[in-house]
């Protein structure tokens, strides 16, 4: 350990210039460049910093350094009742809190045998379906700025501004919303939420067309993108990638499909895959996915079930609001399950779901008390970003900042 980070610590110097092997016969010398990216680099997605070796314009060697924004949302989690955990969860990966709270929610919903209604099931699924459209403009809009296409950013941001209405229609408010609770979700769908969800899901795939337009007809953006640090399937599963990464190589894994949850069975979707997995495919396969949430929030919407949107059993959920006035008995249950939580008996469990990076899990042990003894989140963009040395070596820089950009790696999951 001591020496790494005396390693670490000859590398802190922006530029580092090394003399390597003298060639007789030419008289050529090769110079090795290490040069820090990051971590306040506009092309990084966060506060990431990547120690690049380079020889001329090749990438010869790639270090992630991580852990700028590491905030200890897990043990966090640990010190708190299992109803207060959920806002704190939300807050690892920043664009896909939706994702974080449903995992937990699943883990604890697992532990305790909590029956979660059907309704309240659809109810997660349009708004998982609607972050992860959005998640997807942070990330086309980003990411084609980082390749020139400059205004891409504010159409997919006039998307993203329009989905995080609708999340403070449902909610009250447009990021962490603490929307998903144990045992379903803490307010019914308002008047007039899905005549502005109908009009956005109209509009959705037309724009997605204009986006595929704008780039696809951008010969700049096709040479950045079309046959740049591809990685085969056998490799990619080898390091434990998921997601959109995955499926770019050809694998259709897809957790809605494999191991359905919240009553994703219930829809007709289609998973999309690429062919070779380089950049190109990493983009088409995130995009073709904007069409299948639509889809998938149609149907939902058209068949979302009557009844109640959170579990009738109150051990787990609050009373409802008109009680708390009139119930003393509501009064006192509500002041409890607040302050105190409900307690989970001992054992452990792990919940994935298929997020916007790939395969999100909530592993959580119970000890018997109202608070988790461990929580662990399995985050697909830590695990997705050891891929990128073994995508970049021997290519371009200019290669490189296109890879990271295909990665959509959310540092706030990485560090948590």
């Amino acid at each position: 350990m001591a020496s790494e980070v005396s390693d670490y610590r000859k590398q802190e110097e922006s530029i580092t210039l090394e003399r390597l092997d003298h060639d007789p016969a030419t008289g050529i010398s090769s110079d090795l460049l290490t040069l820090n990216i990051g971590p306040h680099h506009p092309a990084t997605h966060g506060v990431l910093r990547l120690i690049v070796t380079l020889e001329g314009e090749i990438v010869r060697d790639i270090k992630p350094v991580i852990g700028y924004v590491h905030t200890g949302i897990e043990k966090t989690a640990e010190q708190k009742a299992y109803w207060k955990v959920i806002p704190v969860i939300e807050r690892m990966d920043y664009l896909s809190y939706y994702f974080n709270a449903m995992a937990y929610c699943g883990s604890v919903e697992t532990l305790t045998g909590v029956e979660v209604p059907k309704r309240a099931q659809y109810l997660r699924v349009i708004h998982m379906e609607l972050n992860r459209i959005m998640s997807h403009m942070v990330w086309l809009g980003t990411s084609a700025l980082d390749l020139g296409a400059m205004s891409m950013f504010w159409y997919c941001f006039r998307e993203r501004e329009t989905i995080l209405d609708l999340f403070e229609m449902s909610s009250g408010q447009r990021m962490h919303t603490r929307y998903f609770q144990v045992g379903g979700v803490m307010e019914d769908i308002p008047l007039g939420f899905e005549k502005k969800l109908r009009q956005f899901l109209k509009t959705m795939p037309s724009r997605a067309d204009k986006f595929a337009d704008l780039l696809e007809n951008n010969e700049i953006v096709l040479q950045r993108l079309r046959g740049t640090c591809p990685l085969s399937e056998e490799r990619l599963l080898d390091l434990g990638v998921t997601g959109p990464l995955l499926r770019a190589a050809g694998n259709p894994w897809d957790l809605r499909k494999t191991a359905p949850y919240s009553s994703y069975e219930d829809f007709d979707f289609k998973i999309p895959v690429g062919t070779v997995g380089d950049n190109y495919d990493r983009y088409r396969v995130r995009h073709a996915e904007l069409y299948e949430s639509v889809k998938i929030i149609e149907q939902a919407l058209d068949g979302l079930p009557e009844g109640p949107y959170i579990t009738e059993d109150r051990k787990y959920a609050l009373p409802p609001r008109h009680e708390l006035a009139t119930s003393m008995e509501a009064l006192i249950h509500h002041f409890k399950l607040v302050t105190e939580g409900f307690r989970v008996a001992e054992g452990e469990a792990y919940y994935p779901i298929e997020s916007p990076r790939g395969e999100l899990g909530c592993f959580i042990r119970s000890d018997g008390s109202s608070k988790p003894a461990r929580v662990h989140m399995r985050d697909p963009s830590f695990v997705n970003l050891q891929a990128t040395a073994e995508m970049c070596t021997d290519t371009y820089i200019a290669d490189l900042i296109a890879t990271l950009a295909m990665l959509d790696p959310v540092l706030g999951g990485i560090d948590r």
